[in-house]
């Protein structure tokens, strides 16, 4: 069994910074690409920034130059370094991965139980 818990959030003021972890633990063979995704009340949930094996990134144009995103392949975790917050980065973020497992021997996607961020003054 995969887990994935994400720890990191809290309430900031506006031009503040947080940094998010995410911890995969259990029976996996390799993780593939992983990312950071949040959602908003009445809002769908989206990508915020995401990290191939190679160590490639990728993020939504509303947090680049502002968020980054990296890996610790030997703890098998990724992070999200935010920085120079906004009261629209509001939302609950979750981290998800693509896992091959020993159990499955299948690429599946996973994600964490979420964390809230709150921007506010």
């Amino acid at each position: 069994q995969v887990q994935l818990v994400e720890s990191g959030g809290g309430l900031v003021q506006p031009g503040g910074s947080l940094r998010l972890s995410c911890v995969v633990s259990g029976s996996l063979f390799r993780i593939n690409a992983m990312g950071w995704y949040r959602q908003a009340p009445g809002k769908q949930r989206e990508l915020v920034a995401g990290i191939t094996s190679s160590g490639s990134t990728d993020y939504a144009d509303s947090v680049k130059g502002r968020f980054i995103v990296s890996r610790d392949g030997a703890k098998n975790t990724v992070y999200l370094q935010m920085n120079s917050l906004k009261p629209e980065d509001t939302a609950v973020y979750y981290c998800n991965a693509n896992i091959l497992t020993i159990a499955t021997q299948t690429n599946l996607i996973y994600w964490g139980q979420g964390t809230q961020v709150t921007v506010s003054s």
